[in-house]
């Protein structure tokens, strides 16, 4: 794992030390997201995009909509079963940081995920997709593995851009026949 260094002027870490949540991959996985660092409530639900506003879910059923297996949203194995059916892994960039609330501008002393040992679980991997700017801050890292790279906005509530807007670059990086 790298560790990144506050730039000169930041504030001191703020908040505890949190760990990432496992990945979410398989032998399968030919698309991995990356988000930056789970929510406090998906930290608390221990899930990957636990936030009931998290735009993140519905973009990705929107996308697969007519799929043999339509995801289904009532649980989080169910839509975890669906993701790692269609190809998808989840991950985040950093492996621990130091936050106080949910905000990646709050991110403090974080250190970064080891994609190169990850991807050695994923051998159909062909692709990387950032989740939000904070996270492709790091494409650098997840480019080492010489596979495309995708900036996608983020799915955040925190981020403002119009669903439908996201919905639209997520469409256009991820099309269907990707999974």
């Amino acid at each position: 794992m790298l560790k990144t260094n506050p730039a000169p002027g930041d504030l001191p870490p703020a908040g505890p030390r949190l760990t990432v949540l496992p990945p979410v991959v398989s032998a399968n996985t030919a698309l991995l997201i990356l988000g930056s660092f789970p929510g406090a409530a998906s930290l608390a639900a221990q899930q990957y995009y636990g936030h009931p506003q998290n735009h993140f879910w519905r973009i990705l059923q929107a996308i697969w909509p007519s799929s043999q297996r339509p995801m289904v949203l009532d649980s989080y194995e169910n839509r975890i079963q669906w993701l790692l059916d269609h190809g998808l892994g989840l991950w985040d960039v950093y492996a621990s940081c130091e936050r106080q609330g949910s905000l990646d501008t709050a991110i403090r002393n974080a250190e970064v995920n080891d994609f190169t040992a990850l991807a050695a679980r994923c051998p159909a991997l062909r692709a990387i997709a950032h989740n939000g700017g904070e996270s492709f801050r790091h494409a650098r890292h997840s480019a080492r593995l010489g596979l495309p790279v995708h900036r996608l906005p983020s799915t955040s509530p925190a981020y403002t851009l119009a669903f439908a807007s996201k919905l639209e670059r997520w469409r256009a990086a991820l099309q269907p026949g990707t999974e």
